[in-house]
């Protein structure tokens, strides 16, 4: 088969039948951004070109592409036990890797519920917060409380607790009895922040105000990201979390960490709650646990809440709750594989390492046409730029469509916002080339 031919057969022939998730469906299909292939920190196009992924995937890809020790986990796996019923039956990879995620985790976060995705691992622990309150006799407690600009997921329960409007404004009311605190973004106050911002703990505050709405005896959870990403990086600022933190510990309210983007590296930790010094009562997890090669995610539990369940007959269950994939074998044999492979090469310490010269390179591009602010927080960073007038997104569709198609760059965008979040193996000179990439498409969509 010559060259050309083998491209032709990894483009489809009609694009019409897939509805592509989160995607401007006829203008994709107008011009098409398809990739082949992936190593390392590229993708490839079908006729072979490669671009450099400035994204991680889709926050996901930590340890970087096809990385061999992974794809040998996978196709041995499949090879050994392809599945195992999760109700009633176990196998040995799910209860090592519930060990080592365990082993990551600040605290006495010991008990993992295994789920295949973010959005699963949202509503499992909206969920278990519900269950823990009703089986203690706290019945009443059903609110949850999420924030304005807040993403978790796009379950009933994530979307319903997510703050971000397109996501919610077409579906309805979804759950009832929910509440939002304001978002943590001020640009007046923050613009061009490294790290977290000095402006904004007092918001915390505003969880009082939401108490003395409700009462604390009807609010079950609170959950945050502590830094929400996909609305555009938005880092919690100083002092934010731990005050957030203790007014849940004075109204016996649960606090939820949803760190199914901030996990595994992303924030320079192996989770967020380690870099801010706050112990929540579950942390959400997926993407980078598998480093996105085989889907699977997760709720981190606290000891006191997962004894609370642990009453009753014991040959009885207690929770009643799972899902069909639970800790399937092949995306526990990548998770076992993707966190020998961050220990291997100390990947979060990288991050960390790296985060400086990421935040100062990315920081550069301040004072390109449009650009109205830059965030960065670990190895993450977004820039917002100016909406056209009769337009909004479309600058930043357009500057996304131009990285691709002219620059060779996978960047992605929130609204008229770019964002970038590399895998932790991106090498200086890489963040160089995203950087100047990043400026070309910039100026191209000005």
């Amino acid at each position: 088969m010559s060259s050309s031919a083998a491209a032709q057969s990894l483009r489809p022939n009609d694009l019409q039948a897939y509805w592509m998730p989160f995607t401007a469906n006829r203008a994709f299909k107008q011009a098409p951004r398809i990739v082949a292939s992936a190593k390392d920190m590229h993708y490839f196009t079908p006729e072979g070109r490669a671009i450099l992924d400035g994204t991680a995937g889709l926050w996901c890809a930590n340890a970087g592409h096809s990385r061999a020790p992974i794809v040998a986990a996978i196709q041995a796996q499949a090879a050994e036990l392809d599945f195992a019923p999760p109700f009633q039956f176990g196998h040995p990879k799910v209860f090592a890797l519930a060990s080592r995620v365990a082993a990551l985790a600040p605290g006495d976060l010991d008990h993992v519920f295994f789920t295949n995705s973010g959005s699963e691992a949202v509503d499992t622990a909206l969920k278990i917060a519900l269950a823990y309150h009703n089986i203690r006799g706290e019945g009443a407690r059903q609110r949850l409380i999420g924030r304005e600009r807040g993403y978790h997921g796009v379950g009933f329960g994530g979307t319903a607790v997510g703050g971000m409007v397109a996501n919610r404004k077409v579906f309805g009311a979804l759950l009832a009895g929910v509440d939002h605190l304001p978002s943590t973004y001020n640009r007046a106050e923050q613009a061009f922040t490294k790290g977290e911002p000095e402006w904004g703990a007092h918001l915390a505050d505003e969880l009082e105000r939401i108490v003395g709405l409700h009462d604390a005896s009807t609010i079950a959870a609170v959950i945050v990201e502590p830094m929400a990403g996909s609305t555009g990086v938005l880092p919690a600022p100083k002092g934010y979390l731990e005050r957030l933190r203790a007014i849940c510990d004075k109204y016996g309210i649960l606090l939820i960490f949803d760190e199914v983007i901030c996990g595994f590296g992303r924030l320079g930790r192996a989770f967020a709650a380690e870099r801010y010094g706050v112990l929540p009562d579950m942390i959400t997890f997926a993407k980078g646990v598998t480093s996105g090669t085989v889907p699977m995610g997760g709720v981190l539990v606290r000891k006191g809440i997962y004894e609370a369940f642990m009453k009753g007959p014991e040959h009885a269950v207690e929770l009643f709750h799972g899902y069909t994939y639970s800790g399937h074998p092949l995306a526990c044999a990548a998770g076992l594989a993707t966190l020998d492979l961050y220990v291997e090469e100390d990947l979060f310490a990288r991050s960390a390492k790296l985060e400086p010269f990421w935040a100062d390179a990315i920081h550069s591009l301040k004072g390109l046409p449009n650009v109205l602010d830059i965030r960065t927080v670990g190895l993450t960073a977004a820039i917002d730029l100016a909406a056209k007038p009769d337009a909004p997104g479309k600058r930043g569709f357009e500057a996304m469509d131009h990285a691709f198609h002219q620059f060779d760059l996978l960047v992605r965008i929130a609204g008229d916002s770019l964002v970038l979040t590399p895998p932790l193996i991106v090498s200086e000179a890489q963040i160089g080339e995203i950087v100047e990439k990043t400026g070309k498409a910039i100026k191209a969509a000005a």
